[in-house]
């Protein structure tokens, strides 16, 4: 059935949801398992809300993707119990040579029919939080691009053997201009006027993420009394896990952010392991920045910069890469905690009278 407009079969059903960006494809299981319905419908707003709202309350389940944030919304709204599944999860549960809209609904509703736990569901985002952390991940963008063109005038400059003078990223089209090969500045002078451009769009965005910490979530100035925790860091957090008592234990947002080595076959945690890389890139990247600062030349004396030090005091450079992610680990509890409790923060709260660290908890 294509884009159909008849109600979907009413009951104790299971409706998987495979969403393209323009059908989606749905499977309809009853309670027995058994599929009653396929249909497809485009992916709008008005055809899902078309679809669903007047079906009896049922078991939706659609996988994470660019749709999922706002058809989850709706489809909830419309009194559906809805699921959004971790797709790298899905690709654990099951692998299928013949991929294909239809089979993926099929699983979909298959594996929430038998245990939505398997799913490893998480929610979404409110929409005006959606809106919110857009402006921040576009921000990151232009920083990404930015560092992109720095890095191709970099090299295109060291191929013919020039050199340029190091510099930050918010100065380097200023600074890279007099030092440019003759031969290479119609090549690199246009580059350099665009990362002019960015630098000031990135300026513009800085404003507009302290205006938007400062006046919507005033929340952040807790998180803000960590050195090396800015408006943008703060607000990314907030922004990306809204909810701090969705972890009863603090400590399982290091292993939510994949701040945490992959567990071994034993079961140990072992430090010869990557992280999982799990959770939101984005902000991982900023607690692993926040936790150079602190373990940089720079960073005042604290609980978590002298346990950082300890760490990469044992040995060499790998010693040093995972005391940072060590860091960045209990920076993201101890930004929790301070969310949670709404206390004050104590730099050297397990140092005693005498200026000496105790273990530490955070």
């Amino acid at each position: 059935m294509d884009d159909a407009t008849t109600p979907i079969c009413e009951g104790n059903v299971t409706v998987g949801l495979d969403r393209g960006d323009k059908y989606t494809q749905v499977c309809v299981l009853d309670h027995e398992g058994e599929i009653i319905e396929e249909a497809r419908v485009r992916t709008t707003p008005a055809a899902l809300r078309r679809r669903f709202a007047e079906m009896s309350p049922a078991r939706l389940v659609l996988e994470a993707g660019a749709h999922s944030p706002w058809a989850s919304r709706l489809l909830k709204g419309c009194g559906h119990e809805v699921y959004v599944a971790n797709p790298r999860k899905l690709r654990l549960i099951y692998q299928n040579d013949s991929k294909s809209d239809r089979v993926d609904a099929q699983y979909l509703a298959r594996i929430g029919r038998l245990d939505p736990a398997l799913l490893a569901p998480f929610p979404h985002r409110q929409a005006d939080t959606q809106t919110d952390l857009a402006l921040v991940r576009s921000r990151d963008v232009l920083v990404r691009t930015r560092t992109r063109l720095i890095n191709h005038v970099r090299g295109a400059v060291k191929s013919v053997g020039g050199h340029l003078v190091k510099c930050s990223s918010v100065t380097f089209a200023t600074k890279a201009l007099p030092d440019l090969p003759p031969e290479l500045e119609p090549a690199l002078c246009p580059l350099l006027e665009v990362i002019a451009t960015l630098d000031e769009q990135i300026r513009t965005y800085d404003r507009r993420i302290e205006e938007l910490a400062t006046e919507r979530y005033p929340e952040t100035a807790l998180l803000r009394q960590v050195p090396g925790v800015g408006a943008l860091t703060a607000l990314t957090y907030v922004l990306t896990l809204e909810d701090p008592g969705r972890f009863p234990d603090p400590r399982a947002v290091g292993s939510y952010l994949g701040l945490r080595p992959r567990q071994a076959d034993a079961g140990d945690l072992s430090p010869q392991l990557h992280i999982t890389k799990a959770g939101d890139e984005m902000l991982r990247r900023l607690l692993v920045s926040s936790a150079h600062y602190i373990l940089g030349p720079f960073g005042p004396d604290t609980d978590l910069r002298r346990w950082g030090l300890g760490l990469r005091e044992r040995g060499g450079s790998r010693e040093k890469r995972l005391a940072l992610v060590a860091v960045a680990r209990k920076l993201s509890v101890l930004l929790l905690r301070l969310w949670a409790t709404g206390e004050a923060y104590e730099p050297l709260r397990n140092a005693d009278q005498h200026g000496r660290s105790l273990p530490c908890s955070a």
